[in-house]
């Protein structure tokens, strides 16, 4: 029988659970690009205005920027390795070089959508359960019966304003998660606990068949995990293999 697997990830620092998060989003953001449906249209307004929100409270872009410079430090060092691909390191330092360029030149994220009246008027109406009906915005109303060439244009034109972002934070969790490589360990009877001194992140890849998923509580010196079944009836068995990556 085939497995299939399943891979949860647990962030170990603030900064790394608010990529993660936006990352979410903008993987959102893009498969509800459809100006067709209603309904993929209202997702992609929703998802933008949980992004304002996140980009109102947080220093992204400047954490950005840091981190696009540290990944290159360490593809620098990477050049001294004997037998590397000097090549594609090079290609990898040009592309991040790139990204840093683009997010650096590019207006501070969310301001654009700030002086978008639409966008405005919707923030306010969507925090409110079920206010986005159509006697609560005659605006948003109005908007998904224009020509469907027209609602299209606009979308592409309120994602373009996030291709940066989207880009550079695609490379840069790219990046970290290939630092870290996947081993087989084991839980005994649902626990385990292990050091992560100076990294970002967990991955966690279990048999989605097997109906257990992972609670990890930690921080960036240590974490435990615990694993559940998904119905209450079941049992975790006693020793359980799973793999695991600490990137």
């Amino acid at each position: 029988m085939t497995q299939s697997p399943i891979t949860f990830e647990y962030p170990l620092n603030e900064k790394m659970r608010s990529w993660l998060r936006v990352e979410h989003l903008l993987q959102q953001l893009a498969a509800s690009n459809n100006g067709s449906s209603p309904e993929a249209c209202l997702l992609f307004l929703r998802t933008l205005t949980e992004l304002l929100d996140i980009f109102e409270r947080s220093e992204l872009r400047a954490d950005l920027l840091k981190e696009l410079e540290k990944q290159q430090g360490k593809l620098h060092q990477w050049l001294t390795v004997p037998d590397i691909d000097v090549q594609a390191v090079n290609q990898l330092i040009s592309e991040l070089s790139t990204h840093s360029h683009k997010v650096n030149v590019a207006p501070k994220f969310g301001t654009t959508f700030k002086e978008d009246r639409f966008i405005g008027q919707l923030r306010q109406r969507l925090s409110i359960p079920g206010g986005y009906c159509n006697f609560d915005t005659p605006t948003l109303h109005l908007w998904l019966h224009l020509p469907l060439e027209k609602r299209q244009a606009q979308l592409n034109q309120w994602y373009s304003g996030l291709e940066a972002l989207h880009l550079s934070l695609q490379a840069i969790l790219h990046l970290i998660r290939q630092s870290g490589r996947f081993n087989e360990v084991q839980a005994h009877q649902g626990f385990y606990q292990h050091s992560a001194e100076d990294k970002d992140l967990i991955r966690i890849t279990l048999n989605s068949d097997d109906e257990i998923y992972p609670q990890v509580s930690g921080h960036k010196a240590r974490f435990s995990i615990r694993f559940f079944p998904l119905e209450n009836d079941d049992r975790v068995p006693e020793i359980l293999l799973f793999q695991l990556a600490c990137c």
